[in-house]
């Protein structure tokens, strides 16, 4: 299974995890990033991920993050079509960097699109897109489901 994480699930862990929501929201993605390293999961990275990584002003989280790009199964390069796809997102009232993460996603063939933003998730649920863009707590249940 082909997955892609939105920037702010490699942040995750170093918010404040005083919030119940943040720290349940943590150790899912710690279980994702273990079923990745286990070969369970298929990692799509991207172009944008180094971008806003390389805006971190944290070094020690900016570099922690640069090393889960050696788990990426595969690597979205920028072109024509992501951006196209991403232009077409925004003219549905997406984000432009949410945008074009959702076109590296779709891109790298990711059956999903892990974020923890709600406003993203509730906005691409109404696009028709071949991807399911959920919180990484339900994608962990959903995995136990199924």
């Amino acid at each position: 299974m082909r997955i892609y994480l939105d920037m702010n699930i490699y942040n995750r862990p170093f918010d404040d995890q005083s919030q119940v929501k943040i720290r349940l929201e943590t150790i899912a993605i710690f279980s994702i990033l273990q079923k990745i390293k286990n070969k369970e999961l298929k990692l799509i990275w991207s172009f944008m991920i180094d971008y806003e990584n390389s805006l971190n002003p944290y070094d020690d989280v900016r570099q922690e993050i640069e090393m889960a790009a050696s788990l990426a199964f595969k690597s979205i390069t920028p072109d024509e079509a992501i951006l196209n796809a991403a232009k077409e997102f925004e003219s549905n009232g997406i984000k432009p960097r949410d945008s074009i993460h959702l076109a590296c996603a779709l891109n790298g063939k990711a059956e999903y699109f892990l974020t923890c933003d709600d406003k993203l998730i509730k906005r691409a649920s109404a696009l028709d897109m071949n991807i399911k863009v959920i919180n990484p707590l339900r994608f962990i249940e959903d995995m136990e489901v199924n």
